[in-house]
C-alpha cells in the first residue's frame, strides 16, 4: 500500500480494519496533529499495518473481550508529528528515535524489531481508580493476561500505554506512586498479586455476536 496523497486514500487507510473491533481510525487522533496542521500519515502503510494488527489482535482484543469498550487515543504517530510533539512544551512526546516501533508503528526500532503503541483506558477501571483504587490492582491483572512488551501508567484515569513488540522485553512502569518500575527487568512479581484481581470480570467472558461465515 502507497502512503496516502489524497483525502480519498487517506479515509481508505483509517478505514482498514486491525482486528474486530480496532480500525486504523480508531487510533490516529492526535490533539497536536489537530491543533498544529500535521498530517497523520504513514510512510510505510504495511508496516504500520502489520504492527498495527499485533497490537489490535494480541492485546486490544483481550480488553475489550473482558472489559468492553475501552478508550484509546495516542496511538499512531506519523514521524513529522513525533518530531513537533517532542519539542512542545510541556513535553508530550519522547524523541522521534525513541518511538521507533513504539508511537511510530510505520519505523522498526535500531534493533530491527516492529512494534506498535496506544494509550488506553479502561472505564470500568478508572471509575474505581478515581474512587481510590490502587492501579497495580490493573496493573497486576495486564501481567498475568497480556503478552505486552510494556505498559507505562499514568496518573489520570488510570491510563496506560499498552506496546507490543517483536521479542517483548515484558515490564511495567508507572508515573504514579510508587514511581518507577513494578515488576521486569529482573524484579520478582509479587506472589500474591492475583488477590489484588479477584473481582475483575472473566477474561474474554463477554460473548458477541458471531459473524455468518
Amino acid at each position: 500500500m502507497r502512503s496516502p496523497k489524497t483525502w480519498v486514500a487517506l479515509e481508505r487507510w483509517g478505514r482498514v480494519r486491525l482486528s474486530r473491533h480496532v480500525t486504523m481510525r480508531d487510533v490516529l487522533f492526535s490533539e497536536v496533529a489537530a491543533l498544529h496542521g500535521v498530517a497523520n500519515v504513514p510512510e510505510d502503510p504495511d508496516l504500520a499495518i502489520a504492527s498495527g494488527t499485533r497490537l489490535a489482535e494480541d492485546l486490544l482484543e483481550p480488553l475489550i473481550e473482558t472489559f468492553g469498550p475501552v478508550d484509546l487515543r495516542s496511538g499512531y504517530r506519523s514521524i513529522p508529528l513525533n518530531d513537533l510533539g517532542a519539542t512542545l512544551k510541556p513535553q508530550k512526546m519522547a524523541t522521534t528515535e525513541k518511538n521507533y516501533a513504539n508511537h511510530i508503528w510505520d519505523r522498526r526500532d535500531g534493533k530491527g524489531r516492529m512494534g506498535a503503541c496506544v494509550t488506553v483506558v479502561i472505564p470500568w477501571f478508572a471509575a474505581q481508580y478515581t474512587a481510590g483504587r490502587d492501579w497495580r490492582d490493573l496493573a497486576w491483572w495486564l501481567w498475568d493476561h497480556l503478552d505486552f512488551h510494556e505498559v507505562y501508567f499514568f496518573p489520570i484515569n488510570a491510563a496506560f500505554n499498552l506496546t507490543w513488540r517483536e521479542a517483548p522485553r515484558r515490564r511495567v512502569l508507572s508515573y504514579i506512586a510508587p514511581k518507577g518500575y513494578l515488576v521486569g527487568d529482573g524484579r520478582t512479581p509479587d506472589p500474591d498479586r492475583a488477590r489484588r484481581y479477584a473481582d475483575f470480570p472473566a477474561f474474554r467472558g463477554i460473548t458477541y455476536p458471531t459473524i455468518p461465515a
